[in-house]
């Protein structure tokens, strides 16, 4: 087979297609270096290591100076984990440089994870980055990751990181609950990120009436996705069972004057410095949540 000239071909189609189909150029593009991957693999078995050098030095020159070795073994490296991940080049709406983030990851169910929530979420190559730098797959509880693989539906709480990262940008050297909620205030699109998809802000200190006195929700949100409130309760202590008692108040509150009839139940996240396993294990109601936080 002469794999050199199949390999141009193939190149100078692409080169073609970017200028008169924009609208399915990634997907033309993918599908190419997918194609070259696997000649050039072949050729490799067939010619031995040196031939990617040698076909470089001559694409360089007769198609365009990008494809030089470096940018082959790339493409030789995307077909091999399209091969390691049983994947079709065909299914994928992955780009080029979404795939190359994958690279250097190596448990599949991870790799499907990153690929499901760049798909949800329209992530840009550098939003992708950025949640694999911040190890989220790894974050996740063991439920999450069995229904994940298993293609369970998900629930509203699956997605909260454990533990959530809250930004301290203005380097505060102590901590207290105000000063917690102000770092999460002070870039709330983040912290949403923290908790999943769908979360919406609607208001800090949240006033309640309950008989004669009034109380402060920390933060509601609200889920689209699941369509239900969310009450979140930051705690700068470990988990104690007074503050279960507490959230289960206020999402009591929320549900009868706040929630309609065709909106699912409220949820409750207790936000605190460490997850006491032992009080949630016997706290009876599953709509509460514990999250550990980390103040990077």
């Amino acid at each position: 087979m002469d794999y050199y000239n199949e390999i141009k071909n193939k190149l100078i189609d692409n080169e073609i297609y970017n200028k008169v189909k924009d609208y399915s150029k990634e997907k033309h593009k993918v599908v190419t270096y997918y194609d070259i991957g696997k000649l050039l693999y072949e050729a490799g078995k067939s010619y031995g290591k040196d031939i990617i050098r040698q076909y470089a030095e001559k694409l360089m020159v007769e198609v365009g100076k990008k494809y030089n070795e470096r940018t082959l073994r790339r493409m030789r490296q995307l077909y091999l984990f399209f091969e390691r991940q049983k994947w079709s080049p065909m299914g994928t709406r992955l780009t080029v440089s979404h795939i190359r983030e994958l690279f250097t990851l190596k448990n599949p169910n991870e790799i499907n994870y990153y690929n499901f929530i760049s798909n949800k979420l329209n992530l840009t190559r550098d939003e992708l980055r950025l949640r694999i730098k911040n190890n989220e797959y790894e974050r996740l509880d063991d439920e999450t990751k069995s229904k994940l693989i298993a293609q369970e539906p998900p629930v509203v709480t699956d997605f909260i990181k454990n533990p959530i990262i809250i930004k301290n940008r203005n380097n505060y050297d102590v901590v207290s609950e105000k000063v917690l909620q102000q770092l999460i205030l002070e870039d709330i699109p983040s912290f949403l990120k923290e908790l999943g998809s769908s979360f919406c802000f609607i208001e800090n200190e949240y006033k309640i009436k309950i008989g004669t006195e009034y109380n402060y929700i920390d933060l509601l949100l609200y889920n689209i996705e699941f369509n239900c409130y969310v009450v979140v309760e930051l705690k700068v202590t470990s988990l104690k069972k007074e503050y279960i008692g507490q959230i289960e108040v206020y999402m009591n509150y929320i549900d009868k004057h706040l929630k309609s009839y065709n909106q699912d139940k409220t949820i409750g996240i207790i936000i605190c410095k460490k997850d006491n396993k032992f009080i949630m294990e016997y706290c009876s109601d599953n709509r509460i949540f514990a999250k550990e936080y980390i103040i990077s």
